[in-house]
């Protein structure tokens, strides 16, 4: 499975998840276009480590849920590299709390981002890869998207969205040789999960099937097969990558 000579855009690709699949994409021969919204230095990071490995990375700096900055980004990857392959949308935020004291701020904002944002960059790329007939868009949703989760409501919401969006998107791209395709992923190894205490880390991985929290890299290895040709008869699928926990 590679990934030769393909262009492919992730967003909020400076950690966690995103840095793994830009990462491990690189590997696979891709050229890698670094989204990052706020730490300029972690992309550079992420790419310092592409191009020492070997590979090649570019960092653009966009804020997702701003839809004048997704269409100049995409304008300007498209005159540069002149195709985009592979569509990653992982940007995402949390801003956690109960729902009856939840703040409409904190709910717009992780919509805007988690889901407005995946809309945003769906609506541009797409035009490209219509014209070139081909892609692959992957996003990002999440378990509690699935299921719920008390203390997330904004979140499971935005991402709950994400799955809807993807299946629509799936079928109006679908004949024109472009797949659309959701990973939910479960409990991983982040900064997110990292504020988490070791006895609520340890409550959690007691719930799990496989019985420990993910890591990165599984997510990016899911990323990665849905990128590449093996996964050309797959869309409109959301593939969970979290121990077991949704089953």
């Amino acid at each position: 499975m590679m990934l030769t000579d393909k262009t492919a855009v992730i967003t909020g690709a400076s950690r966690g998840i995103g840095k793994a699949i830009a990462v491990h994409m690189a590997e696979l021969g891709a050229q890698v276009i670094i989204n990052y919204n706020g730490s300029e230095e972690k992309a550079k990071e992420v790419q310092k480590e592409i191009i020492e490995a070997g590979g090649k990375a570019f960092i653009y700096q966009c804020d997702v849920s701003d839809f004048k900055q997704c269409e100049s980004f995409v304008k300007e990857i498209t005159a540069k590299f002149g195709r985009i392959d592979i569509l990653v949308n992982n940007a995402g935020i949390t801003k956690d709390g109960l729902l009856m004291s939840m703040s409409e701020e904190a709910f717009d904002k992780v919509v805007q981002v988690n889901l407005k944002g995946t809309f945003h960059m769906i609506r541009f790329v797409s035009r490209q890869m219509l014209k070139q007939k081909s892609g692959r868009i992957i996003n990002m949703a999440s378990v509690v998207g699935v299921s719920g989760n008390a203390g997330q409501a904004n979140y499971a919401a935005s991402k709950a969205g994400v799955i809807g969006l993807t299946k629509s998107a799936a079928k109006e791209l679908a004949p024109r040789g472009i797949t659309v395709n959701a990973i939910a992923p479960g409990y991983i190894s982040t900064d997110m999960t990292g504020q988490l205490k070791e006895e609520v880390k340890e409550k959690i991985a007691a719930e799990i099937p496989l019985g420990i929290l993910g890591e990165p890299m599984h997510v990016a290895y899911a990323a990665a097969f849905l990128a590449s040709d093996e996964a050309a008869y797959i869309t409109g699928q959301v593939l969970h990558v979290d121990g077991g926990m949704d089953m």
